[in-house]
């Protein structure tokens, strides 16, 4: 069996192929990817141990993100086809909330006691949560041909 051959079969079990996810510019996805995974936990962390009560969906949204940020960020550092296409799902749905989240709060900013990390598409965080989904997505399309 060539070392084609081994890609391939390993491509089709799931299993680590030859392009890694995280290198090149995947390095910098990882980068950005790993400090919002930490920024958006932290907050989410402090503000339900804080005051849960005042904006629990807020919170919980944070939280939510902080998850979706750290999957992804998983899924770049592991590599292989089946991370990429999970991380792909998980960029698209990291997108959906941002714009949902980002249009609601912007059409009725009283909807939420307090802001979440995607609250104004993400202008708390200087509009990254809006931009690194899509980065994230044309990385991964790229990656496939690799």
């Amino acid at each position: 069996m060539t070392d084609t051959d081994r890609t391939a079969a390993a491509a089709t079990a799931g299993e680590k192929t030859g392009f890694r996810l995280g290198s090149g510019p995947g390095r910098v996805l990882v980068w950005f990817y790993g400090v919002f995974t930490v920024a958006a936990a932290s907050r989410s962390i402090v503000q339900m141990a804080l005051d849960f009560g005042r904006a629990p969906l807020a919170y919980v949204l944070s939280a939510v993100a902080a998850l979706v940020y750290g999957f992804i960020t998983y899924s770049l550092v592991r590599g292989g086809e089946r991370a990429r296409r999970t991380a792909l799902v998980c960029c698209a749905a990291e997108l959906a909330g941002v714009l949902i989240v980002g249009t609601w709060t912007l059409v009725e900013p009283s909807a939420f006691a307090d802001s979440t990390v995607w609250s104004y598409l993400g202008r708390d965080y200087l509009f990254i949560p809006v931009i690194l989904p899509v980065t994230g997505m044309i990385w991964l399309r790229r990656a496939k041909s690799a």
